[in-house]
């Protein structure tokens, strides 16, 4: 069993338009609504693929009632945390060539009571879980040091780690010594203060991370490929994608893919490469199924590619 732990999730409505033209009115060809936030996405792929999972998030209004509702409709158990705030609604609009455009709400703000409900909910449903996975930035009210507290408390329970955060909030989680942690390329040049231009650049910011205290680093880095920096060494895998339709919630159908094959080692790295890769040829942030996965368009290798330029919009 996987536990995630979302402490900003959100309502995903996804619209499909024929084109964006500021200041008009325009008309959906396809819309939807999905249950979001990082860590419900990983939740999301985990019941795709068949596994149990628990979502643990601060719910509040009729959009964390909706929210909770929609979880069960994946099946997923909800631990719902009440909060007096309302879930926040994000949107993303879809143009044909797959341009999205992101409107992400700010969220509610939790109360140091909400806070210390959400540890405690933490700590009483991981019994028994493999994982927990901890994703997201962090809602107004929470200090950085939130998931540095969830990680050691995680820790003296006995209970693996992934964490799935960036700035302050994964500085701060470090020196916890959190089990895998998972930047994408932005994520990694913000945490070591410089641009990375190559896979080698991202290669010796993650080891500078596992100096700092992750154990291991699963760093994404775009059409590129995923990068895995463990004690054993480093791994790189990539995927051939025929078309991107959507890159929503594929950072997260990685990360689940990477958990639910153990979460070491380039078999797991290759499981992360293949989720993540169906993931983006699927609409809006539906989660990929065992049937959209094709592990034979998957690449993986202990020789990484040091001189492999990262994409542009990496950068």
């Amino acid at each position: 069993m996987i536990l995630t732990v979302t402490p900003n999730p959100s309502l995903d409505r996804t619209y499909e338009l024929p084109g964006l033209t500021r200041g008009a009115v325009l008309r959906a060809t396809a819309d939807r609504v999905d249950p979001g936030g990082k860590g419900v996405n990983v939740s999301r792929a985990i019941a795709a693929a068949g596994h149990r999972t628990v979502a643990v998030a601060p719910l509040g209004g009729p959009e964390g009632a909706l929210l909770a509702r929609l979880l069960g409709e994946h099946g997923i158990e909800a631990a719902g945390v009440p909060i007096a705030g309302s879930t926040r609604v994000n949107i993303t609009l879809v143009e044909p060539d797959g341009t999205l455009t992101k409107v992400n709400a700010t969220g509610p703000e939790i109360t140091a009571a909400e806070a210390e409900s959400l540890l405690n909910t933490v700590r009483a449903r991981s019994a028994g879980a493999d994982w927990i996975a901890c994703c997201g930035s962090l809602p107004r009210g929470l200090p950085p040091r939130w998931y540095a507290e969830l990680v050691a408390r995680s820790h003296r329970a006995g209970v693996r780690i992934a964490l799935d955060t960036s700035g302050a909030a994964l500085l701060a989680a470090l020196p916890e010594r959190p089990d895998v942690i998972k930047p994408n390329t932005q994520e990694l040049a913000e945490a070591v203060g410089r641009p990375l231009a190559t896979v080698g650049d991202a290669l010796k910011a993650a080891q500078e991370l596992c100096e700092l205290g992750a154990r291991s680093v699963l760093a994404s880095l775009g059409a590129s490929g995923q990068l895995l920096v463990e004690p054993s060494g480093a791994h790189f895998a990539a995927a051939r994608v025929d078309a991107v339709r959507s890159d929503v919630g594929a950072g997260d159908a990685s990360l689940a893919g990477f958990l639910s094959a153990g979460g070491t080692g380039r078999a797991a790295l290759g499981a992360a490469v293949a989720h993540g890769a169906a993931a983006v040829q699927l609409p809006g942030s539906v989660m990929p199924t065992p049937a959209d996965l094709d592990p034979s368009a998957v690449v993986t290798t202990a020789d990484v590619p040091v001189d492999l330029a990262l994409p542009e919009q990496a950068l």
